[in-house]
């Protein structure tokens, strides 16, 4: 099963080795990893390029943000399933993607698993948890979503589907609540850390950050019929627990 890894960067030198490391050392044979940056001004793409061919694809031009990226790496997947790795984020150990493989021979069209938060600057240190735990379509109107970096679907699934450009900071959101309903019989939760991010996301880097991801998590709720305000209340107070694991 060949399964394609999309990173998206964008002056990313600091930390994109770790990245590319984490996806080279899979033990997976059949992984295609396309890195789209967004034509960086630092040293992130010699940084790329010294990896050769363990990138299968690697283009660098202007874009119009993160899920623009995104877009243009599924426009050039191939792999029978895909998912997203950040460029701050890395795989959780180097047999990640061979559990995600030998779940999906099954008959799921989707999986994800859990994630950990470490700082920015010591990786090796958790500062949050996040435990999925079991999807059922009932717990999107409580607020449940699986975290992005760990969510991979079947390419066929999603034929034609895009990250919407509408948002700046949701649209992974609103991109699997809508996979989440194309096949709501079809999804697995693997109980095991997927990912380890960075600590430091784009959402919570101010209160006028935060305040847009509000107000963008709202309007994707009400346009896939997940809820209303209860929802995104609900949602945010899932954080809370993550921090006493």
């Amino acid at each position: 099963m060949k399964i394609s890894v999309i990173t998206v960067c964008f002056n990313s030198a600091k930390t994109i080795k770790d990245t590319l490391d984490s996806v080279r050392d899979q033990t997976h044979p059949d992984v295609e990893h396309i890195v789209i940056d967004g034509n960086s001004r630092d040293a992130t793409k010699s940084l790329i390029e010294q990896h050769g061919s363990h990138v299968a694809i690697f283009k660098s031009e202007p874009d119009k943000g993160i899920y623009d990226a995104m877009n243009k790496g599924l426009a050039l997947a191939t792999g029978d399933i895909v998912g997203c790795l950040n460029a701050d984020d890395m795989l959780a150990s180097k047999a990640t993607l061979a559990h995600i493989a030998a779940a999906m021979e099954t008959q799921f069209d989707m999986i994800y698993g859990d994630l950990v938060y470490v700082d920015a600057e010591r990786t090796d240190k958790v500062v949050r948890h996040w435990d999925s735990g079991e999807f059922s379509t009932s717990r999107l109107r409580h607020g449940w979503m699986p975290p992005h970096p760990t969510f991979y679907v079947r390419r066929n699934l999603i034929q034609g589907e895009k990250y919407d450009l509408r948002y700046r900071i949701a649209a992974d959101y609103d991109f699997m609540l809508r996979c989440l309903k194309k096949s709501p019989t079809r999804v697995q939760y693997l109980p095991e850390v997927l990912v380890h991010m960075r600590n430091g996301g784009a959402s919570n880097r101010s209160l006028q950050a935060m305040l847009r991801k509000s107000q963008e998590d709202l309007d994707v709720i009400r346009r896939n019929s997940a809820g209303g305000v209860l929802t995104l209340a609900a949602k945010n107070l899932r954080k809370i627990p993550q921090f006493f694991k």
